[in-house]
């Protein structure tokens, strides 16, 4: 017999969504890890700190740029502190049109996780089959911003514009000739609404797909089963939030809990885990997804019969539009005055939180009066999770470490911000 030994060993710096950025030194005895160290940082980008010297509205674009899987929620969350502090209320058909995005941009969080996190314990179809859903939310992001992943989209006081009335169409080339391309626009002949109606539709079956390749199938379960496990008190204890904290049977939901937009108005439940495990808080993500879709449908559904206005009729927050831009002396100089130097939010301080797809995410925003934060603090739900992982990993396999990083649903942005 081979004597076992003590090693420090050094994992990573990997990870699918951190590219190269997380580096875990763990302590093992033989196989078995004893301690496992998480060095942050390698990704440090000063977020808060670029905040602080530019004016408010420039720093949304820098939003999605921290959990570059969660734009629009991280946008949210920053837009509301802002309104907090303005005391102002966006129209209620930009309430609606946040709440639908938001749970867009949780379906496309919840993708990416289980395709990864499927991908790290050795299942290759079912991150095809993830990404095959993706790319027609991620045409729904540029529909409505222009742009596939960092949409800028949010603004204090509503959204940059309303939902257009036709979707982009593919095109023959010499890669898909017209029969094929007419097949891909089949869904695309009428509205951005028409388009998420539809994949609302056709979005359930594909879950089923995923379970079915995936929930009781007997590799995924022993990767998964017992392993990681978190009793509620601890995970409260340990700051965990979102599918984290639920996973391990607590029914703690900031869209119900503290209901912000239009949430409370809209029907959903909230999954909760029993056992606290990998394949609970696997659970937990699939029948989010579920649940996203309802509240969705029950959106497209308002929007179809509620036009009006998706930004408010204050042009000291809200640019004017061209039109009158080009006509109209006083919203020229509006114009100008917004886009150079911003607008100035009262002194005071708020904190605003959103229920982002991997937690609470939180920013706290402090006001000196001026046309730029005096201090942005940003509370990403991924650190307290990361800080967590030495518990969950302790006495497991090293094979464990990566179901256990895949379960945390991990992305560095916001963890090192």
């Amino acid at each position: 017999m081979a004597e076992i030994r003590n090693y420090t060993m050094n994992f990573g710096p990997q990870h699918p969504s951190a590219h190269g950025v997380l580096r875990l030194v763990l302590e093992m005895d033989g196989e078995v890890i004893e301690r496992a160290d998480p060095h942050i940082g390698l990704l440090h980008r000063a977020t808060e700190k670029l905040a602080e010297s530019k004016p408010y509205i420039q720093s949304i674009p820098y939003m999605d740029r921290l959990d570059y899987v969660s734009m629009m929620c991280n946008e949210h969350g920053y837009v509301l502190a802002m309104e907090k502090l303005l005391g102002v209320e966006p129209p209620l058909r930009a309430q609606y049109i946040r709440v639908m995005f938001d749970e867009i941009t949780r379906v496309l969080n919840h993708l990416l996780w289980l395709g990864a996190h499927a991908l790290d314990i050795g299942a290759m179809t079912v991150f095809l089959y993830c990404f095959r859903e993706r790319e027609d939310l991620m045409d729904c992001y540029e529909a409505v911003s222009g742009a596939r992943m960092h949409a800028a989209y949010y603004r204090p006081g509503g959204v940059y514009r309303d939902l257009p009335a036709s979707m982009p169409h593919y095109q023959a080339s010499k890669w898909h000739n017209q029969k094929q391309v007419d097949g891909l626009n089949s869904n695309r002949q009428g509205s951005l609404l028409d388009f998420i109606e539809d994949f609302t539709r056709r979005f359930p079956t594909y879950v089923d797909e995923y379970e079915t390749l995936l929930t009781d199938n007997r590799i995924w379960k022993q990767r998964t089963v017992g392993i990681g496990v978190v009793t509620p008190e601890r995970a409260l204890q340990m700051g965990f939030t979102g599918p984290m904290l639920r996973g391990s049977g607590v029914a703690w939901d900031l869209r119900k809990k503290q209901p912000y937009e239009v949430y409370d108005r809209l029907q959903f439940d909230v999954p909760v885990g029993v056992e606290g495990d990998c394949y609970d808080r696997y659970l937990v993500r699939v029948e989010e997804m579920r649940q996203s879709n309802r509240i969705i449908i029950q959106c497209v559904d308002w929007l179809r019969k509620n036009p009006g206005p998706v930004m408010i009729d204050n042009h000291k927050i809200a640019s004017p539009s061209r039109m009158e831009m080009k006509g109209d002396m006083e919203a020229l100089i509006h114009h100008f005055k917004l886009f150079t130097e911003g607008f100035c939010l009262p002194e005071g301080e708020a904190y605003a939180a959103v229920e982002h797809p991997k937690g609470e995410f939180g920013v706290y925003l402090v006001s000196d009066g001026a046309n730029k934060p005096y201090r942005m603090k940003i509370r990403a739900p991924g650190f307290a999770h990361l800080a967590g992982l030495d518990e969950m990993v302790r006495g497991h396999m090293i094979a464990d470490v990566v179901a256990i990083i895949g379960t945390q649903d991990i992305v560095f942005g916001e963890v090192d911000r």
